[in-house]
């Protein structure tokens, strides 16, 4: 398993690894998926045997802030490490930024992998999150 920056947008490889998990609202709009690419922070992509296998996409300035916006592995490499190593490069890539964000699906999976990885729940800090969807 090869994980590098992904540095050029290649549109056939990236729209069937959104599909196979189900990130629809991507896949359907390519055009945006496309913008959000080109205006991220960080991509890091993971490889198979030149293969796409996994993706991790993060926004914000590097500095105070990191948003982790996008990680996803493709079903059939899933439970692999796969996940764990784009957060670890990620996260040491960006060791020295103040806060992490993300947000992700409420379920046990998904609850156990992050803590696994640091992040607590924002209610651990006396926070809230809010989001505008449009």
């Amino acid at each position: 398993m090869e994980i590098k920056p992904y540095s050029h947008y290649v549109e056939s490889e990236i729209l069937p690894l959104y599909k196979a998990v189900g990130w629809s609202n991507y896949y359907e709009h390519p055009e945006m998926l496309r913008g959000a690419y080109q205006n991220s922070l960080c991509v890091l992509a993971a490889y198979e045997d030149n293969t796409l296998v996994g993706i991790l996409r993060a926004v914000g300035d590097g500095a105070s802030i990191l948003l982790i916006q996008d990680i996803l592995v493709h079903p059939q490499y899933q439970r692999r490490g796969i996940g764990t190593m784009l957060m670890c490069a990620a996260l040491e890539r960006y060791e020295t930024v103040y806060q992490i964000q993300l947000m992700t699906d409420n379920t046990e999976k998904t609850i156990a992998f992050y803590k696994s990885l640091g992040f607590r729940p924002i209610q651990e800090y006396g926070g809230v999150g809010f989001v505008k969807m449009c």
